[in-house]
């Protein structure tokens, strides 16, 4: 990594021999240095540092403190979140105490201990990292698709353009994902999407026992069976000029399926216990984790009936299969859960971002947000660490290409959407993740056609 990749420090020192000790003692950072007041806003403003060390005895002044308070004041007028470090060695309590009133982070005495003003340091950078992230929070810098849905992922941008062209067709829809992939999101998207006037109803096929399913969908009329003292309308008809989501349709039993299929079929219902047909304009969306065609070749599933439900197929990607979302989420979910659970809760610690980031997601984005919702709650300082979420092992990913070339861009590629999404699409702070240059960068985003 070269130096200008390098987080930048800033020391005003107007000892030479005490630059050069500096310089070689933080390799770790791009030291600049500058000897008096001048030269340090120069090179504020030139830097931008995260973090400065400021002796506070500079010329004119080398013997008092008014200088270097000066210079404390004008960098924090210019630039207020940098993190000031002050040096004295001139009644060392009084000019610290004065210079901590003035907005300074911290301070050290001299003569200077490398090791010490080091943890300093470090501790200052990470400080600052934080409240960047925490601005970014409070801003709601986040990316969202379909009005609701929140990701920066090509995956899901691809999924939302398909639902956008097919949301006007008068077409049945099937999606396929796993379970905590958003399917009823995208449901209500295609509903809003496609300016139908009625209401959007959904139901979980699963979670209704089967004797009941067929009352819940259809509606029954006075009288149809004991306990039936009223009639009573169906999901179908209550989603009238809508659009009705019946979730986990891999779960309606077969009997049913063939009554679906005629009113898929000729757009009428009959009621249970009832005899006259009630026509009805309801789009069906539907969505699934399971495998429908294997369920057909077992005589599970009716092959008509998946035809007329699948007129449209969307597959969903998992979480995992989203780079850099993970993260965009739990910055909107810790946004939404401190609000209302712990309002002290400001933002995500850096070893939170990376143990979010490296996790698979097996539950996708229900885990995560269920994750997130505990944290939030367990927390007891003002940001959510990697100890808060108690995330498991990380997983590995058996899915890598066997060629080599391919296996390069996959790594690339995934990186990169990591690396902007942690950093908010900034190329400098994406850059400095990936340990390349700013031209480097903008050379990978071009060649593997992704959007900054």
């Amino acid at each position: 990594m070269s130096d200008k990749d390098l987080p930048v420090l800033l020391v005003v020192e107007d000892d030479e021999g005490l630059q050069r000790q500096l310089k070689w003692a933080y390799e770790g950072y791009q030291v600049v240095c500058a000897g008096d007041r001048a030269s340090a806003i120069e090179a504020l403003r030139a830097h931008e540092p995260a973090v400065v060390t400021l002796d506070l005895g500079l010329p004119p002044d080398p013997d008092g403190t008014s200088e270097g308070l000066a210079a404390l004041e004008e960098i924090l007028r210019l630039k207020p979140d940098t993190k000031v470090i002050v040096a004295t060695g001139h009644g060392a309590r009084e000019s610290a105490l004065k210079a901590i009133g003035l907005g300074a982070y911290d301070f050290y005495r001299k003569p200077i201990d490398i090791d010490e003003l080091g943890l300093i340091v470090a501790r200052a950078f990470h400080l600052h990292e934080i409240e960047v992230e925490n601005r970014r929070l409070e801003a709601g810098d986040e990316t969202t698709v379909l009005g609701s849905i929140v990701s920066a992922a090509p995956e899901m941008l691809k999924v939302a353009r398909t639902i956008e062209r097919v949301s006007s067709a008068d077409v049945s829809v099937m999606l396929l994902g796993a379970s905590g992939t958003g399917k009823e999101l995208l449901a209500r998207a295609v509903h809003e999407q496609s300016g139908r006037k009625g209401a959007f109803v959904a139901i979980n096929c699963a979670a209704i026992p089967e004797n009941l399913l067929e009352a819940e969908l259809f509606g029954y009329e006075r009288g149809a069976f004991t306990g039936a003292v009223k009639s009573n309308v169906g999901k179908i008809e209550l989603a009238e000029g809508g659009t009705l989501f019946l979730d986990e349709v891999g779960d309606i039993p077969l009997p049913l399926q063939v009554k679906l299929l005629r009113f898929l079929q000729e757009r009428v219902i009959e009621r249970i216990g009832g005899r006259q047909p009630i026509a009805v304009d309801t789009r069906i969306v539907c969505a699934t984790h399971q495998d429908l065609e294997a369920m057909i070749a077992n005589g599970l599933f009716r092959e008509d009936l998946y035809y007329r439900l699948a007129e449209i197929v969307v597959k969903i990607p998992s979480l995992a299969e989203r780079a850099g979302d993970s993260v965009l989420l739990a910055r909107h979910f810790l946004n939404r859960f401190s609000r209302d659970l712990n309002p002290s809760v400001r933002g995500l610690s850096t070893d939170a971002l990376a143990a979010i980031d490296a996790y698979a997601w097996p539950g996708n984005v229900r885990e995560l947000e269920n994750r997130l919702k505990r944290a939030v709650i367990m927390a007891d300082g003002r940001t959510v660490t990697a100890a808060d979420l108690d995330l498991p092992g990380r997983s590995t990913d058996e899915n890598v290409p066997i060629n080599l070339r391919a296996a390069r861009e996959v790594a690339d590629r995934r990186a990169i959407r990591q690396a902007m999404s942690r950093t908010d699409n900034n190329i400098s702070g994406a850059a400095k993740l990936l340990g390349i240059s700013r031209p480097t960068l903008y050379d990978l985003l071009k060649q593997y056609q992704l959007s900054n």
